[in-house]
Formats: structure tokens, sequence, C-alpha cells
């Protein structure tokens, strides 16, 4: 298997002054249940080089067993610090593509064309795609071959807007994950908040927040191994 993973290059967080970036769990946790799978990983992002780290994702209250065992893994550092730019692949060297999430994905990767294209042709090609908590958004402008909304009519999920409410970002965002895909006309659904829930409708796979990020993965697996 191999398996491209797709991080956000965008670190600021609206108009507030604070950082963002990706989720450093919603990497890790994936990270490895590919990796212990067998699969090989490539990171990319739309610079390329070391992709921002949303710094409260590694604040002790969010840190996991995954988390910890990537901070101290040397190879998958230098990996992260070196990602390649995502115009410069496709989805022809890859078996499946992962997005995780974070809040910088909703500001470049849901209006990135390269990022478009790559979800549009990964899945027009028969191989799947998954994204978790706030990396479903970026699936806003993708199509299906119909030319509707790709989402439209699939089941789904994402970072709930009452989990964006409870970070107390839902004014700060350029949009609201759950209202974006029920906006094209995905069928929307959610389980308790920050609780692991994972989605599958055919080759799309979609994760509700950081929690659901391994399962997601292990989804993934399972339908690669399929």
């Amino acid at each position: 298997m191999k398996i491209l993973m797709v991080l956000t290059s965008h670190d600021q967080l609206g108009e507030t002054g604070r950082k963002t970036g990706f989720w450093l769990e919603e990497l890790a946790a994936p990270y490895y249940a590919f990796k212990d799978a067998g699969a090989e990983i490539i990171l990319a992002s739309p610079k390329g080089g070391q992709p921002p780290l949303d710094p409260k994702s590694n604040e002790p209250d969010f840190q996991t067993d995954a988390t910890r065992r990537f901070e101290a893994d040397a190879d998958a550092k230098a990996a992260l610090a070196s990602t390649v730019r995502l115009d410069s692949v496709s989805h022809d060297g890859f078996d499946a593509v992962f997005y995780p999430g974070g809040h910088g994905p909703l500001w470049d990767l849901a209006e990135d064309r390269d990022s478009i294209a790559l979800i549009e042709t990964t899945l027009s090609a028969g191989k799947p795609v998954a994204l978790v908590c706030h990396a479903p958004g970026v699936l806003r402008h993708a199509k299906a071959r119909s030319g509707a909304p790709l989402v439209e009519g699939k089941r789904v999920t994402g970072f709930a807007n009452s989990e964006e409410d409870a970070v107390g970002l839902t004014d700060v965002v350029p949009f609201l994950v759950e209202d974006e895909l029920k906006r094209n006309g995905g069928d929307f659904s959610k389980g308790a908040d920050w609780a692991p829930y994972v989605v599958e409708d055919g080759l799309l796979v979609t994760g509700q927040n950081p929690a659901s990020s391994e399962p997601a993965a292990k989804a993934l697996i399972a339908r690669l191994n399929a």
C-alpha cells in the first residue's frame, strides 16, 4: 500500500492573531495505523516543506500515545519537515489519499485547485479518499463526474457545529464544516461530541473529530485490503 497524506500550509487563525495548522493527533494516529499495516506513506502540502502545527494540538491535554510516538520518531519528523508540494503529485502513484484536519485546511486546502483535482481524480480512478475533523470541509468545491457537488447524496460526517461552538471558533472560521456539507447536499450525521464517529459511503470515508482519525485510517486500510 502507498498512501498520500495531505496537510495544510495555512498557519493563521483568521483575524485572531493566533496560530493554527494541522492537528497533531490527526496526523500521528493515522500515520502509525498506516505504517503498522506496512504501508508506504508520502506527506504533501500546498507549499511543501514543514507544514504548520496547530500549537494547541501538542499541549498536554491533547497528547496521545500516537502523538508522543511521533514526537520521538526522528524519521517521521524528518518526513514532516520535507513534505512534497501538492502540485507535484497525482493519484497515479498512490492507492489512497488521507486528509488530516486542524483548522488550517478550511483556509487553504478547501480552495486549492490541486487538492480539488486530486480528490476528484482519485475517486474517479476507483481509489478511496478519507478526511477527518475539519478536512471534510475541503470537499466543498469538489465535483462528481456529473458536475454535481461530490458529497451530494452521500453519507458524510465532519467537525460538528456543536464542537466548533465548544471551542469558541464559530465566528472565526471561514465556514462551518457541518453547514457546508449539508449545503452541498451531503447526508450529514454525527455522533456524540468528541467521541469517535466514522462514516463510509463507497470510496469516501469521513471522520467527525480528532478521536475519529485512527478509526477512519483503519477503515481506509480495510477498504484497501478488501
